[in-house]
């Protein structure tokens, strides 16, 4: 039962093909990959943010590497973007892989996302490629590609990593009295010292299912969810953890800015550089984000870790090879790139991400909250998933962010989205 999204995942991309073809995508370009032009043969790479408009630092980066492989590789390849948005990403790359016009290279977040293009054989496996000239030896250790490993085969190169943390406003903690909390009731109490002094506490999206999910996880966590357990029957989601959780989560809105049901991330991300909120709860990607966006913040901005929980939420993005490109080699190639010297020191110094691979960066140019995650990674006792990419299946993910999304805007009980994911886990995971 826990795998059979997979048996129907051509079926449901070819509805999703329909809505793409049909309504397009602003500032998506979906034309034939492997076609030739101006005598250069094109290399697809589709990603999640617009490269030509963002003035997010790490996806600035990405256009930078796109454009030294394309100058390096002048009259023989050209890598052509196909750009879309964090939310809408996934449903378009699927329609590209129902429409048989996968990427060349596409990017992947680890987990049930990943299994959902290795398991139908869409992702092509990399060990062949990551042998040659001691390309995986560049890595920090094997265990970057342990959520990539399916069968013994690697089918995705991280990128980098980051950490979900709490950002905070150094200035407005200051002004409000509010000391840096590590523990729950800490947390509510520097809510309450801040919104008495006249601030926005928290800037969140629940607009964007997985932001608030982030949260849950965390509630979860520290309420000692066990997702094994979970998945294999031996636990319960109506154990009482989950509802716990979704209790605190209640209890925690209150101090949520008043637009947040409908707010984006980037909406939410926005409020907090631009000092309309004291705490934003997001990954560490945001540093990239808030420093490009508002540069003169990074000075103001504190990093801890969510309190009351000794591990923490940590990712990393990844780029998979197509299984029909028709340039294998030279889509490789280009994922080479994206992990060479060059980009990794970019990724620390500029981005304000974490190298994945043994790469030597100045710390000192790196941005401020870089070193604060670094912190906060050498405190943790242990890192975990992203509950949408922990569970059983991506459907299983989106179902959880959905559930805790109806929790917050007051269409389920905590009690009853307990029942919720126990019934769905009976039905569809176990």
């Amino acid at each position: 039962m826990k795998r059979k999204v997979l048996a129907t995942l051509m079926s449901t991309v070819m509805a999703a093909s329909l809505l793409f073809t049909g309504c397009g995508g602003s500032g998506s370009d979906t034309s034939s990959k492997g076609g030739s032009t101006g005598g250069e043969e094109e290399i697809t790479f589709m990603f999640w943010d617009d490269l030509n408009a963002t003035e997010d630092l790490i996806s600035l980066g990405y256009k930078d590497v796109i454009e030294r492989f394309n100058n390096d590789h002048k009259g023989k390849y050209v890598v052509k973007p196909i750009t879309t948005n964090l939310e809408e990403y996934y449903s378009k790359l699927n329609a590209l892989v129902a429409s048989e016009d996968t990427p060349d290279v596409f990017i992947v977040s680890p987990g049930p996302q990943l299994t959902d293009y290795v398991a139908p054989g869409v992702a092509a496996p990399l060990d062949d490629y990551l042998a040659k000239d001691g390309w995986k030896d560049t890595f920090t250790s094997d265990a970057v590609f342990s959520q990539m490993t399916y069968d013994g085969k690697i089918y995705a190169v991280p990128l980098n990593t980051a950490a979900a943390c709490c950002f905070y406003n150094t200035e407005m903690f200051e002004k409000a009295g509010a000391k840096v909390p590590t523990n729950w009731n800490e947390m509510l109490d520097a809510c309450e010292k801040l919104k008495a002094a006249g601030y926005t506490p928290i800037s969140i999206s629940a607009g964007t299912a997985w932001c608030l999910s982030m949260v849950a996880g965390y509630l979860c966590e520290a309420e000692g969810v066990d997702l094994a357990k979970l998945a294999d029957g031996s636990a319960s989601w109506e154990d009482g953890k989950l509802e716990s959780a979704a209790n605190k989560l209640l209890e925690l809105s209150k101090y949520f800015q008043e637009t947040a049901s409908g707010d984006t991330n980037d909406v939410a991300t926005a409020g907090f550089y631009n000092e309309e909120a004291a705490i934003l709860i997001q990954g560490s990607w945001a540093i990239a984000q808030m420093n490009g966006s508002n540069p003169a913040f990074e000075d103001k901005c504190g990093v801890f870790q969510f309190p009351g929980v000794d591990r923490i939420i940590a990712k990393s993005d990844s780029l998979c090879l197509s299984s029909t490109s028709k340039h294998p080699e030279a889509a490789a190639e280009l994922i080479k790139y994206f992990t060479d010297d060059a980009a990794q020191k970019y990724t620390a110094e500029v981005g304000g991400k974490i190298p994945v691979t043994k790469v030597e960066y100045d710390k000192d140019k790196a941005p401020a909250q870089l070193a604060y995650v670094m912190d906060v990674f050498a405190n943790a006792k242990g890192t975990f998933g992203f509950y949408n990419e922990s569970l059983p299946t991506t459907e299983t993910g989106s179902h959880f962010d959905d559930t805790m999304v109806a929790v917050f805007l007051g269409d389920l009980s905590p009690a009853d989205a307990a029942k919720d994911m126990e019934d769905y886990y009976k039905e569809n995971c176990r």
